[in-house]
């Protein structure tokens, strides 16, 4: 059976992607461009993919294709219903970035509340030598004990993050974007409370028709003008414009995302023409990818295949 990866670029090299080759015919493709899906796809039984997107022609396309592996936890790339219709399986990978999302969530919370960056460049440019002082308090931050965070989407990640805050000794919120409430170790608050309520909001929400455009201009005024607001659930969630205005206008203090709607982000982006750059923290959509998440990633998608084909 014909295996096809079509981006093996997101996921990188891996041992368990050096067993999946062994399983069948295989095809690494680094990347896969729209126009580019059809003519790979065609013969495969077996389709690997990040975001490539693969709907109702690129499936008609590929009479052999009986199973797509999505090396994400999300599959709004792939056409469900219509893989459904046509026997397709279609696999995704759940929970295997938890402590690796969660540790870059608080790497955004750090560099937004504790300035690490401007300190690091305040010793290493010699203003702390000509200072004459043993110390600089330029740059006030707070503790995160004593605080609130406030956690939209109290899944898994939103789980993960509600304890590491907890062991700081913060207090603990939570919305539920799916209305269920079903976490009963912290208290449940309607949005427009929470948002008044946290010195952090954290969000770890998929992107749904209750999550897009969840935070725009509204909701950025609810919240403190100290508080800060931290994105690596999705693109979408965040009104980017209304993000943006409300940064440069001091509305909230910062933000940190790692998700974005169009990614990368183009030249023009208007995060990159901020009056106001040091309050904003950006990293390129990694929170998934440390070491151990892309190895249990790819050996979870190794099982799945080896599982379809039991006498590989």
């Amino acid at each position: 059976m014909k295996i096809v990866i079509l981006d093996a670029d997101t996921v990188g090299e891996s041992i368990a992607l050096e067993k999946i080759a062994q399983l069948g015919e295989f095809m690494k493709y680094a990347r896969t461009s729209a126009d580019e899906t059809i003519a790979r796809i065609r013969d495969a039984g077996i389709v690997i993919t990040n975001k490539v997107i693969i709907g109702q022609k690129e499936m008609d396309s590929a009479p052999s294709l009986k199973l797509i592996c999505v090396t994400a936890t999300g599959t709004n790339n792939i056409d469900l219903e219509y893989a459904a219709q046509k026997g397709i399986i279609v696999k995704n990978v759940a929970d295997y970035s938890t402590e690796s999302v969660t540790q870059v969530t608080f790497m955004h919370i750090f560099r937004l509340l504790t300035h690490g960056q401007y300190w690091d460049g305040f010793v290493k440019n010699g203003a702390w030598t000509r200072s004459g002082l043993f110390t600089d308090i330029s740059h006030t931050w707070p503790q995160l004990a004593g605080h609130t965070i406030g956690i939209i989407g109290m899944g898994k990640i939103g789980g993960r993050v509600a304890q590491v805050a907890s062991a700081f000794g913060m207090k603990v919120v939570y919305f539920s974007t799916s209305g269920t409430g079903h976490c009963t170790d912290y208290p449940s608050l309607p949005l427009d409370e929470l948002l008044a309520a946290s010195d952090i909001v954290s969000i770890h929400a998929p992107l749904n028709e209750r999550t897009r455009n969840l935070i725009g201009a509204e909701q950025l005024k609810m919240m403190k003008p100290t508080a800060v607001l931290v994105n690596v659930g999705r693109g979408g969630i965040v009104n980017e414009e209304d993000l943006a205005q409300a940064l440069d206008a001091g509305t909230i203090a910062g933000a940190g995302l790692d998700v974005f709607m169009s990614e990368p982000i183009p030249s023009g982006h208007l995060f990159l023409k901020m009056a106001h750059p040091e309050r904003l923290s950006l990293s390129p959509h990694i929170a998934w990818t440390s070491n151990e998440a892309r190895d249990t990633l790819m050996q979870r998608v190794y099982q799945i295949i080896r599982d379809y084909i039991p006498t590989a």
